[in-house]
């Protein structure tokens, strides 16, 4: 194999699912180049392990393959062993880019941004709760009751997991930029720097793959689901993107305009707001996601946006120059990492390529005042409904993926429905719903 990591025996090759999930296999080192098969009725296939012949899955076609083949450059020191490399998979079937594949998808958001001039850049920030077994077979949250906003140190992290997932990140090559408690107890925000947009995904993927894996070893876990316990902080993704000219320079910013931002920026925001509610079924793609998208939780319910503004949908940070970035706070932390930031990327290119007119930014509180009445879909059926009705955006993102996605998300929905009769968004999650995504997200 042309590429290797020294003293590694094994490649573990991985690529993310239509739900996001890590898949592949462990391939001997001398084999990885060639890369392997994967039966595409993973396409069709639920949390719960039911098989639906969703478009792409060729479930009635013959249970045909697809096939994953290693990235060279994405190879990297694994966090298993000495011995183990991690690698990112290109799929394709029958010769040809698989258009299922979430990260195939994102890579055409970026090329379609490439064609007009501009390479995009993006950091990503997640949040998570760290779980200890309850000693009933379930989970609670981790014990750490000295824990506060902002904080670090022992106290926060009474037995050193978020050490050892810093330390652990920073040797496999993922570049932490911060990491420190968040509001609630148990709580943590994990950001990694800014960079190329698919690199930055690829991180985001395998990083939560290692996090949680490190978790264990502890005896612990981590989960990422939006809202996994009630009362308290929901857990989500927020996207802070920018464009590079052909020049290298920022092209978000415009030191001629008293904001500081340009044209560019406030297109790309405008098509963010017309787009959010389709935008959103990706971004928020379970049931549970739908009780973090609740008015006043600071969230990205409302398709608005601000100036350094926490309670909307779209804000703009203060920094301008180099630093200038639209930051996007809709995802939960279920999210596939590649086919969120994709939706993210289209709707902010779909406000430039259709000239629209950014609204105004929000001036309300945000909580009990704010300056639209459009917001995201009251469940996840809603919000699927809402994704096929923006036909521009479903085409632009990737109309394959989208109805893939449709299938399988109207089959979980059916399956929660069938369990629970109805759903209300303020209501604590569900048994269903932990039991469900708990183990996965």
């Amino acid at each position: 194999m042309a590429s290797e990591i020294a003293g590694s025996d094994r490649v573990r090759v991985m690529f993310p699912d239509h739900l996001g999930l890590a898949r592949g296999k462990y391939l001997p080192t001398h084999l990885a180049d060639r890369g392997t098969g994967h039966c595409a009725a993973l396409y069709g296939l639920g949390y719960d392990r039911s098989m639906s012949p969703a478009p792409g899955s060729y479930l009635l076609d013959g249970l045909i393959d697809f096939h994953a083949t290693m990235d060279p450059s994405s190879l990297r020191p694994g966090w298993e062993d000495d011995a183990t490399a991690v690698a990112i998979a290109d799929l394709s079937m029958h010769g040809e880019p698989f258009p299922y594949s979430a990260r195939h998808v994102l890579k055409q958001a970026i090329a379609a941004w490439g064609e007009l001039g501009y390479t995009v850049q993006i950091g990503v920030e997640l949040e998570a709760y760290v779980i200890e077994p309850d000693g009933e077979g379930g989970w609670k949250r981790y014990d750490n009751p000295r824990a506060m906003v902002y904080g670090t140190g022992p106290a926060n992290d009474p037995t050193g997991i978020i050490d050892d997932i810093m330390r652990t990140a920073s040797k496999c090559g993922f570049r932490p930029e911060s990491i420190n408690a968040e509001f609630d107890e148990s709580q943590f925000e994990l950001t990694l720097e800014f960079g190329d947009a698919l690199d930055v995904a690829d991180d985001i993927f395998l990083f939560r793959v290692m996090a949680r894996e490190i978790a264990l070893s502890h005896g612990l876990d981590l989960t990422f689901l939006g809202k996994p316990f009630a009362d308290i902080s929901g857990t989500g993704v927020h996207f802070n993107m920018s464009l590079v000219d052909a020049d290298g320079n920022n092209a978000f910013a415009d030191t001629s305009s008293e904001d500081g931002i340009s044209p560019l920026a406030k297109q790309s925001i405008a098509g963010l707001c017309a787009h959010h509610q389709a935008m959103a079924a990706i971004l928020a793609p379970t049931v549970n996601a739908y009780r973090r998208l609740q008015p006043a939780q600071l969230s990205g319910y409302w398709a608005n946006w601000g100036w350094d503004h926490r309670c909307v949908a779209t804000r703009v940070p203060p920094a301008r120059g180099a630093g200038t970035r639209i930051e996007s706070r809709v995802a939960d932390g279920a999210v596939n990492i590649h086919s969120g930031m994709a939706a993210v990327l289209t709707a902010a290119r779909l406000g430039v390529v259709n000239e629209l007119d950014c609204p105004p930014a929000e001036t309300g509180d945000g909580f009990e005042e704010v300056n639209t009445d459009v917001c995201v879909a009251a469940n996840l059926g809603e919000a699927l409904d809402q994704l096929e009705a923006d036909t521009s955006f479903s085409a632009a993102l990737g109309q394959d993926l989208v109805d893939n996605y449709v299938a399988n998300k109207r089959e979980e929905w059916g399956r929660y429905l069938a369990a629970e009769g109805s759903f209300d968004g303020a209501e604590p999650p569900s048994a269903w719903e932990l039991n469900e995504y708990m183990m996965y997200h």
